[in-house]
């Protein structure tokens, strides 16, 4: 097999140029690093982090990096994506305690519960979870929605996996395929399609993927992979908060809804109020992430706090209280992406890029293969979008606005492919909803290949009659 692999990569390379030596090792280095995560992590039991790190290390000494760059490249990998989505989980994190503690999530639940049959509770959060996930950043998206899912399971008694793959695939989907997600938006701006007819075309392709890779999937795992409600995340059961002092549901959902209409009004902002208006400085400061979970927090602490009638003591107690649960999980997703770096670092992508590029394949093929590639080798599906859509970007030219947009799409399904070890989203769903390693690429890393494949089948479809 691995004789093979590398005879089909190294007859596709010689378009592009001659397969080296190095060009092997950098494959044998990316192979041997993810080889050992998941024997450290699945029979030796050592904690994530500190596999992560030995697996980046073994990459970085296999490729021939100097030991002092691996270093650097491990720590400034993990810097930036504690940076990027440790103050959002965090802040993520105390809005979830405030819903869950205040029985704000609770009263959601319990709306849902009452509206939905037990058929129709999977269908209902792949709808709410693609609605939040709009406009949100797939990790501030988990953090919010899994308290959610969480007290659902419990409530109507169901799989925890029937109600939270249909949650993930409604975010995934989103984050993959639709603007204003960094992705596509990247793609879209270096293609040079059209912005509205791809967000069009992307809600069309998300709407079946969703469905399959979501209800469809969760529903067919769930029989297979038994996996308990993470209540250790909720710190407090319903039970303990009395119906009478909840906030009601119009406040709570209104709690959720906040971030989301601020990074909205930020993506509306960018693509229509010129840069220099006091319109625009406004929604781009309230709508960056980080300021939007801010002010969403701020508000919640009176909105539920005052709803519950919590004083300041017990108030302060419920965000503490949200911290320590999501250290390690930050920790283990910063370790997770000072991997993805040292694979960059070491010239992996770069290697991939050249590979791909050897092969004579149609735009949308190759669009979405080399971000299979370069995701599967990378872990990063923005980094896998912006550098499909950077080297397929000169075959768009002259194509029919709709098949450009097409390409556009293909190249973010390409980036969704396989979710695994050297994924910061992949550790998180695994720490979040308690799984092992196994479990979580039997559930999370086969939820995401059917998004990218079912997604792309139904763009290829899409191809042949627009």
């Amino acid at each position: 097999m691995s004789h093979s692999l590398f005879g089909s990569l190294a007859g596709a390379s010689t378009e592009a140029g001659t397969w080296t030596a190095h060009d092997t090792r950098l494959l044998v280095a990316a192979v041997a690093g993810i080889a050992v995560i998941v024997v450290l992590i699945s029979w030796a039991k050592l904690h994530p982090f500190l596999s992560l790190a030995l697996g980046a290390a073994t990459l970085g000494v296999v490729a021939g990096m100097p030991f002092g760059d691996l270093v650097e490249t491990f720590t400034k990998g993990l810097g930036k994506t504690v940076g990027d989505v440790g103050l959002l989980v965090a802040l993520g994190a105390m809005l979830g305690k405030l819903l869950t503690d205040t029985g704000g999530a609770g009263q959601i639940v319990e709306t849902v519960l009452r509206r939905t049959t037990r058929r129709t509770l999977p269908w209902a959060m792949v709808f709410i979870a693609a609605l939040l996930g709009l406009p949100m950043f797939f990790e501030v998206g988990v953090v919010l929605l899994v308290p959610v899912v969480v007290m659902v399971a419990s409530r109507s008694q169901q799989p925890m996996l029937r109600i939270g793959i249909p949650a993930l695939a409604g975010l995934s989907i989103l984050h993959g395929l639709v603007p204003p997600h960094p992705g596509p938006l990247a793609a879209v701006d270096a293609l040079h399609v059209d912005l509205g007819l791809t967000l069009a075309l992307g809600v069309v392709v998300a709407i079946p993927t969703a469905i399959v890779a979501g209800p469809l999937f969760g529903s067919h795992i769930a029989r297979r992979v038994d996996l308990p409600p993470a209540t250790h995340l909720l710190g407090t059961t319903p039970e303990q908060v009395a119906p009478e002092r909840r906030p009601g549901f119009v406040a709570s959902v209104a709690m959720l809804l906040l971030p989301v209409v601020l990074m909205l009004g930020k993506s509306l902002a960018d693509l229509t109020l010129p840069e220099d208006s006091a319109g625009y400085r406004v929604l781009d400061t309230v709508g960056t992430p980080v300021v939007a979970l801010m002010l969403t927090v701020l508000i919640a602490i009176v909105v539920l706090g005052g709803g519950a009638r919590f004083g300041r003591d017990r108030l302060s107690d419920v965000i503490g209280g949200s911290l320590p649960a999501i250290a390690g999980i930050i920790l283990i997703v910063g370790a997770g992406g000072g991997f993805k770096q040292t694979l960059v670092d070491s010239g992996v992508n770069t290697m991939i890029t050249d590979v791909a590029s050897g092969a004579h394949l149609s735009p949308l093929v190759l669009g979405w293969l080399i971000a299979v590639g370069i995701r599967v080798a990378t872990g990063s599906a923005t980094v896998a979008t912006i550098s499909a859509a950077g080297m397929v970007a000169p075959l768009v030219t002259g194509m029919p606005p709709a098949q450009g947009a097409l390409v556009a799409l293909a190249i973010g399904s390409g980036s969704l492919f396989l979710s695994h070890v050297n994924d910061a989203g992949f550790w998180l769903v695994k720490e979040y909803f308690g799984m092992t390693v196994g479990q979580t690429l039997r559930t999370w890393s086969v939820m995401e290949t059917l998004l990218s494949v079912v997604s792309f089948a139904v763009i290829l479809g899409l191809s042949t009659v627009l």
